[in-house]
């Protein structure tokens, strides 16, 4: 198959797709691919310079893949060696946007895998009956965040182990330097690379065909001597091929840009037509009579910008401090001069979606009626980036100006953008460092976003704050919490950490948190936890009653005392109930006494902890006192828990008013009448008094996975995969 093919299909007389517009020779190789031909390979990596038409082209041909959509197009007139056999359609889990471990789960969900760990991802596609057949566009934008460069993470986490399973029929679009060390990872045989500006698949007709029907007055063109006559249409559609080298991209801005505005332009003067996509952008300010460099900083901030777009509220403020000048005239002016190169997007649905109740008022007037502006092409944001002396320095201007914009430094108050993506041009400002010592922003920020950003930072350069976060990250994302819930997660992270002050700022950003943290111990081994009291002396010699944490630990554990053998029949706590909850059954149901003891199995020892004060009790652990039945049934609160969650509901209504997801298998819990939560998990032990006044939106909680590890549990934008 090379480019000879192009005119052997339309010496046929077949049509070209309606999509694509040619790439007959590439066509008719993924087609082959799909449909398993003999001496096909099982793997397509598909590249190309930047504007090459990758997208467009892997576009297409899932449109022939799709049982529905291909009912949509002429296939009778199709060249039948570009049309895949019909067939169910591939899984196709788009890299934008997205980093490797999203990618990778959505896979998961989509074959519904059983997977706990991203290695079982690939051993159960591996162990599959039947080969499946795999589609991953768009690798060169992955990722939240451009400057942690998710496409490498992409290449080598998820699509270097698919294309090594014999079960995976694969076909990944790729960004060149990146596509030999994927091929490279498979024997020669098993994998081609489909290269569309080498000269085997270059497709010079269909260029031009491409050109031609963009001018043409009958697809929407203005009426023009060079859209309505034929033949002046096809010379101009040729001059336009053969000066943009392959690049559709080229071409494409050219024809919007003399279409926009034909004054000036004259057919017959091929120094006006572009050969690159920077001279695309040149040509036409100078057409219009204005400076190149001009219309390069009115697009600047679009060429940082992340996610799906800009604010147009904050474009004139990052024009002026890329410019270094006040750019508010030439963009009042200019808008035809950049209208080419921009394009509106539709904000997400996810846009401002932190939370319920206090969160989404915070959020209304930052995020309420905006207009998100982006380039046409990430082709065109590398080129204005590239011809900026310093674009460390242009990224430190841009940060400072988006963190002056926020509303006395209270996140709740900023644009949704600002709080989402400042990370990211702080990253690559070499700044973000200094920023992760707010905890507000750590609540209110996209998780999956700053997950994204701080782990491209070397951990020896973070603070003990963003050690916390970063550490925190997986439970956030995979709890999908609200702004509220995170802080809360924190706060008890922060407790966790040794660093109080900060979990105590998050008490006055303005969040109505659903607990305090009192405490936290890092005792790893504990058992079961029960709260009562025992009487204690005071500093003064007076017998005092002392509320406690009742441990049940493993024998010599230090501060402990040892039970006796649950044989001998002698239990802990007085009253011997061992029910943590009125409410909880089976093993739900913690016990600190004798029948505990023996579950657990060897001999067993009590430690007691302060239910309020970070500071362990010295008593008789045979002293202890449980609440009875009676006063467990009188307390205003229940709770209910799972294999790592726990619900606090009111008694009287129902309520929940408080939601926990814990980053480790929970032990037992046990919660006082008055309300303060003990939790012991596989990490140790936390004590939260539970503020029942603010009963937060819960989040969702999921099904239960075994054996997972923080590096696999956050799947952010699509939630939680256990």
């Amino acid at each position: 198959m090379s480019a000879s093919t192009e005119g052997n299909a339309r010496a046929a007389g077949y049509t070209p797709h309606p999509y694509v517009g040619g790439r007959t020779a590439a066509l008719r190789a993924l087609a082959a691919w799909r449909m398993r031909w003999p001496g096909a390979p099982r793997v397509i990596v598909l590249t190309g310079n930047p504007g090459s038409g990758r997208s467009r082209l892997l576009t297409g041909f899932l449109m022939m893949c799709d049982p529905e959509y291909r009912k949509q197009l002429p296939i009778d007139d199709l060249d039948p060696a570009t049309v895949p056999p019909d067939l169910p359609a591939p899984a196709v889990p788009s890299a934008a946007g997205r980093t490797a471990a999203q990618v990778l789960w959505l896979l998961a969900d989509h074959f519904e895998l059983a997977a706990g760990r991203t290695e079982d991802v690939f051993a159960e596609l591996a162990a599959r009956d039947e080969p499946v057949t795999i589609v991953v566009p768009d690798v060169d934008q992955a990722g939240p965040v451009r400057a942690a460069e998710e496409a490498t993470r992409v290449v080598r986490e998820v699509l270097t182990p698919l294309a090594a399973t014999e079960t995976v029929q694969l076909l990944a679009d790729v960004p060149r330097e990146l596509a030999t060390e994927l091929a490279g990872a498979l024997p020669a045989s098993q994998v081609q690379v489909i290269d569309l500006d080498a000269p085997e698949w270059a497709d010079p007709k269909g260029l031009v065909l491409h050109a031609e029907t963009a001018l043409d007055a009958g697809s929407g063109a203005p009426e023009l001597p060079y859209t309505t006559d034929p033949a002046a249409r096809r010379a101009l559609a040729e001059a336009l091929a053969a000066r943009a080298a392959g690049s559709r991209l080229t071409v494409q801005l050219a024809v919007q840009s003399l279409l926009m505005q034909p004054e000036g332009f004259d057919p017959a003067d091929a120094s006006q037509l572009p050969t690159s996509v920077g001279e695309a952008l040149d040509l036409h300010a100078r057409r219009l009579g204005a400076d190149p460099q001009t219309l390069r900083l009115m697009l600047a901030p679009l060429a940082f910008a992340e996610g799906d777009g800009l604010p147009v509220q904050l474009l004139g403020t990052l024009a002026n401090a890329v410019a270094g000048r006040d750019m508010s005239q030439d963009l009042a002016d200019g808008m035809l001069l950049a209208a080419p190169f921009i394009q509106p997007v539709e904000p997400s649905s996810e846009d401002d979606e932190d939370g319920t109740g206090e969160d989404a008022e915070a959020g209304a007037g930052a995020g309420a009626g905006r207009t998100l502006l982006r380039l046409m092409h990430p082709a065109l944001a590398e080129e204005i980036r590239s011809g900026l002396p310093d674009v460390r320095d242009t990224q430190t201007r841009i940060a400072m100006a988006l963190l002056e914009e926020v509303p006395q430094q209270d996140w709740a108050q900023a644009d949704p953008y600002i709080r989402d993506h400042l990370a990211a041009h702080t990253l690559e400002a070499g700044l973000l460092p200094q920023l992760l010592t707010d905890p507000g922003l750590f609540a209110h920020a996209d998780p999956v976003t700053l997950r994204a950003a701080i782990e491209a930072v070397p951990l020896e350069q973070l603070g003990a704050p963003a050690r916390t976060y970063l550490r925190t990250a997986p439970l956030l994302t995979r709890s999908q919490a609200s702004a509220t819930l995170r802080a809360a997660f924190l706060e008890s992270a922060f407790v966790e950490d040794g660093l109080a002050p900060y979990a105590e700022a998050l008490h006055t950003r303005g969040f109505r948190l659903p607990w305090r943290t009192l405490w936290s111990v890092p005792l790893a081994g504990v058992r079961a936890v029960t709260t009562g009291s025992v009487a204690a002396t005071g500093e003064d010699g007076t017998a005092v009653s002392r509320s406690v944490a009742a441990l049940l630990v493993p024998e010599g554990t230090p501060g402990s005392r040892t039970l006796p053998d649950a044989a001998d029949g002698a239990v802990a706590p007085q009253d011997g109930t061992g029910a943590a909850d009125g409410t909880a059954t089976g093993e739900d149901a913690g016990a600190v006494n004798g029948d505990g003891a023996a579950a657990a199995g060897g001999r067993t020892a009590l430690l007691l902890h302060d239910l309020r004060a970070p500071e362990y009790v010295d008593a008789d652990p045979s002293l202890v006192m449980q609440p009875s039945e009676e006063d467990r049934a009188a307390a205003p609160l229940g709770f209910s828990r799972g294999a790592d969650y726990l619900r606090v509901w009111a008694r009287a209504d129902r309520r929940m008013v408080a939601a926990l997801v814990s980053d480790s298998p929970v032990t037992d819990a046990d919660l006082s009448p008055d309300g303060v939560l003990v939790v012991a998990t596989e990490r140790g032990v936390t004590a939260r008094q539970i503020l029942v006044a603010a009963p937060p939106a819960a989040p969702s909680v999921p099904a239960q996975r075994t054996g997972t590890t923080d590096a696999d549990a956050s799947h952010g934008l699509e939630g939680d995969h256990s």
